[in-house]
């Protein structure tokens, strides 16, 4: 075993590494500086510009020491990831979230996740022009206690909402008229057994079907070493597209308390995460925001967080700097999710 695996394999409560150890280490520091190694010394008075240079060197040796004992032995294992603000945020979230017990939905009861959400919606024009608004909908899914019984999606119709300029306003009247022909038209209920709405099987984590979710690794790092994987190409970068699919699998509302709390651990592992804002409100609910922002700089994905729960409040994009339909700081789209038991489906 040499000297730096030595170091390495210290821990704060074994005390001084041994001084054959620090001597060893010294001298080799200073054969690669210039400075005479103390054992080829011969006998006599060293001149006093040697001894300085000795001195000197000799304190860049323990202030080497000292580095690797405190990198190595201090925090062993330290590793990039999200600022320390929005780890501490979201460890106190994963520990809330143990603490927090799930919804228990006896036979005949529904889980019932209903979720608010805004889009953005653009309409392109043959000269090359566009215009661009917000759109806002929602919905409800009603989850049975066995969950291969059938559940009932209620789609509510998208309605434009916000708008920055009157052409945009008068493009989405013309939009909505065009599309739905009547207010309320595009709403719809759907039922299907297990949630296959479509004929699609309830997915989380990029594809993994929702009965396999048991079988997701519940250490973080492991975890986000499988989402790395199964998101590898999409997205804006592999960290933002980690962090939009822990948002997504939060959002769906049906994910385990431990489950919930690793992908938290595991956002914490992610590059780039930061803490946004302490007193961010969504939906009328007021929570911690964490994010990230994209390579370009243009937007930011947030994740939304209630501190008491650990429970996820919602996700948005931000738009960070302005465009010719949106100012800079725009929620392009959000989305919030609630969760209860309820005795009926409609």
């Amino acid at each position: 075993m040499d000297d730096l695996q030595l170091l390495r394999a210290m821990r704060s409560d074994v005390g001084s590494a041994p001084q054959a150890t620090l001597a060893r280490g010294r001298n080799t520091l200073m054969a690669k500086i210039g400075a005479p190694d103390a054992r080829a010394t011969t006998s006599g008075v060293r001149p006093r510009r040697i001894v300085r240079r000795a001195v000197l060197a000799s304190a860049a040796a323990a202030l080497l020491v000292g580095a690797m004992v405190a990198a190595d032995v201090i925090i062993p294992g330290a590793h990039i990831g999200a600022t320390a603000e929005a780890a501490e945020v979201l460890s106190r979230a994963a520990t809330a979230t143990i603490k927090t017990s799930d919804p228990v939905v006896k036979p005949g009861q529904y889980l019932k996740i209903d979720t608010n959400a805004v889009y953005g919606t653009t309409q392109a024009f043959a000269d090359g022009s566009q215009l661009s608004w917000l759109e806002r909908t929602g919905g409800q899914v009603y989850v049975p206690a066995d969950r291969t019984g059938v559940w009932v999606w209620t789609r509510e119709d998208r309605v434009p909402g916000t708008f920055f300029s009157d052409a945009a306003k008068k493009a989405a009247a013309k939009m909505q008229e065009s599309v739905s022909g009547s207010k309320g038209a595009g709403a719809e209920t759907l039922r299907a057994p297990g949630g296959a709405f479509y004929g699609g099987e309830q997915t989380v984590i990029n594809g993994m079907r929702l009965d396999e979710a048991a079988k997701l690794p519940r250490d973080p790092k492991a975890l986000l070493d499988l989402i790395y994987s199964r998101t590898k190409g999409a997205g804006v970068s592999p960290e933002a597209e980690a962090l939009v699919t822990i948002a997504d699998t939060l959002r769906t509302g049906i994910i385990p308390a431990d489950l919930r709390a690793s992908l938290y651990k595991a956002a914490a592992l992610v590059p780039g995460v930061t803490m946004v804002d302490r007193q961010a409100t969504l939906d009328g609910k007021t929570g911690v925001a964490i994010g990230i922002v994209g390579p370009d700089g243009r937007s930011r994905r947030d994740i939304i967080i209630d501190p008491a729960t650990g429970l996820m409040i919602g996700e948005r994009d931000v738009l960070l700097k302005a465009t010719p339909d949106f100012p800079a700081g725009t929620a392009t789209s959000w989305t919030s999710v609630r969760t209860t038991v309820v005795n009926a489906a409609p």
